[in-house]
């Protein structure tokens, strides 16, 4: 992952914002999503002089947010705070008739979050090998949780059934907080989840930790080791969060919300609050913004080939 890359050279829309900005998070208060926007708000209304308003629009994915910011007026009032699912929806929901590239101007990938696998405390998988063993040992009987159909989490499941060629299905939950108390109660087997919703199960001794899924230990956490450590090699699966405006906002406007963006990730304060979460901030450009997704939009198609995912319908 690259660090804040450097902001853009131009100056200030004048008189761009005039007045508050719609910040459009598609899922419910109390996400990994809705944490991050909550994160920088503050702060970024500092930056940009006027008030940041969070607007919930929770539902289908995702795609109900994505859908509303997408038919906004293209003017920087109305923009998207989303994660990885922003990309990947279309390519598995039919629900989601944007398309990702043509319907948006990538403003900045905020950043990403590290995620962790775990069991139950009490489950006998005390490393990645025992739990795919065991998954190889009792084809369909294991089970990953997911917290949404096609979220960064459920392509990590996917890449793992992939490469160690085990039948694990996954079962979808209403969000990461329900996933997790299914994996708590026995209901599922594994879950891979972003550290800011999984960590503290981990802490409380609710949850054991089994690997991260990120190219690196995690600082926070050097004694647990990698995925491709246990013998995944290159697996690198982190959740990472973005913002987008509608498709036709001038430049000018898109290059003042990065550079408030890039600022607003220097600062002190939020870098605290962020490492508290274990979270990597980027600031990326718009232009390298727009590389990524592409990249990342190649890879979620590889997984869900290799993978035999199947669309909704």
């Amino acid at each position: 992952m690259a660090v804040l890359a450097g902001a853009g050279a131009q100056a200030a829309t004048p008189g761009y914002p005039a007045y508050p900005i719609h910040l459009v998070v598609p899922f419910p208060p109390g996400g990994s999503v809705d944490t991050v926007a909550r994160n920088i708000a503050p702060e970024l209304e500092q930056q940009l002089g006027q008030h940041v308003i969070i607007e919930n629009r929770g539902g289908a994915n995702s795609v109900i947010g994505a859908e509303y910011v997408r038919r906004a007026k293209p003017d920087g009032y109305t923009v998207l705070l989303n994660a990885s699912l922003q990309v990947s929806n279309p390519t598995l929901l039919k629900s989601a008739r944007y398309d990702p590239i043509k319907d948006f101007v990538p403003i900045t990938e905020i950043g990403a979050l590290p995620q962790i696998m775990v069991v139950n405390a009490t489950s006998p998988y005390k490393t990645v090998t025992d739990l795919v063993n065991a998954a190889r040992g009792n084809p369909g009987k294991l089970t990953w949780a997911i917290a949404a159909f096609g979220a960064a989490e459920h392509f990590a499941c996917e890449m793992v059934n992939v490469q160690a060629k085990v039948d694990m299905p996954v079962i979808p939950y209403k969000g990461g907080g329900p996933g997790l108390v299914g994996v708590m109660g026995g209901q599922v087997t594994a879950m891979i989840e972003p550290m800011a919703s999984a960590y503290p199960q981990v802490k409380s001794g609710r949850l054991r930790a089994l690997a991260v899924a990120s190219a690196e230990r995690l600082p926070a956490l050097p004694n647990l080791p990698t995925v491709a450590e246990n013998g995944f090699p290159g697996f690198d699966m982190p959740s990472w969060y973005g913002l987008w405006a509608p498709a036709d906002t001038p430049h000018e406007v898109v290059d003042r919300l990065h550079q408030a963006i890039h600022q607003v990730l220097q600062n002190p304060a939020v870098l605290k609050r962020m490492s508290a979460i274990s979270f990597m901030p980027i600031g990326s450009s718009p232009a390298e913004f727009a590389r990524f997704q592409a990249r990342q939009l190649e890879q979620y198609r590889a997984i869900i080939q290799q993978a035999d995912i199947k669309a909704d319908s």
